[in-house]
């Protein structure tokens, strides 16, 4: 679980410098056409391959927070052996989902390989460039979602239902404002304040 969490991490910090040069470019090219009345041209195109690409690499990281949306209004008031049924089978779901959706990503892949596809933009950028970026962040989801979900298994089957619920539960607002504390407390520590 310490090389998943490492790559999602990485994979977080990926995504999300590439949706922070897609926003700089967009700004540039606003700038541009309202001053100087030209364009950079593909600058849509190139945000939307890095909102793409960011999204399917911050979600092994999602995963591992426990920061994916869920709604938990009845969730709550099941007894705990149901709701870590339904932590699994929803989890299933989930990478099951992300694994079809791969997967026939590399199918739109191998068929942009195979024809030598570009985009219809000035920049005629090989789609499969950003394609493999996109499916190789989807797969290292699919790896994390299914090495998680094995984990909890194992956890559920040998009794420690807790340690499941702690991977792939909902979390508890008494979670969330634990490691908001920790957090801060962090923070304090690294300014040296007493």
């Amino acid at each position: 679980m310490k090389v998943a969490s490492y790559v999602a991490r990485a994979g977080v910090w990926l995504g999300g410098v590439l949706i922070l040069l897609a926003a700089v470019l967009i700004g540039v090219d606003v700038v541009l056409r309202q001053v100087f009345t030209t364009s950079i041209g593909g600058a849509d195109e190139l945000a939307g391959y890095a909102l793409a690409i960011g999204t399917a690499w911050a979600l092994a990281a999602a995963l591992l927070d426990r920061a994916h949306i869920r709604i938990d209004s009845l969730y709550l008031m099941f007894p705990s052996p149901f709701r870590a049924a339904c932590d699994l089978l929803g989890l299933a779901l989930m990478v099951g989902f992300f694994a079809l959706v791969c997967w026939h990503g590399l199918g739109v892949m191998e068929q942009s390989w195979t024809s030598g596809s570009r985009s219809q933009s000035a920049l005629q950028i090989p789609v499969v460039v950003p394609q493999l970026l996109w499916v190789i962040g989807l797969g290292t989801f699919v790896a994390i979602g299914a090495a998680v979900f094995l984990l909890a298994l194992l956890r559920l089957l040998t009794g420690d239902r807790a340690s499941a619920g702690r991977m792939i539960g909902t979390r508890s607002a008494e979670e969330d404002i634990e490691e908001e504390l920790q957090s801060a407390e962090t923070r304090r520590m690294k300014a040296g304040a007493p």
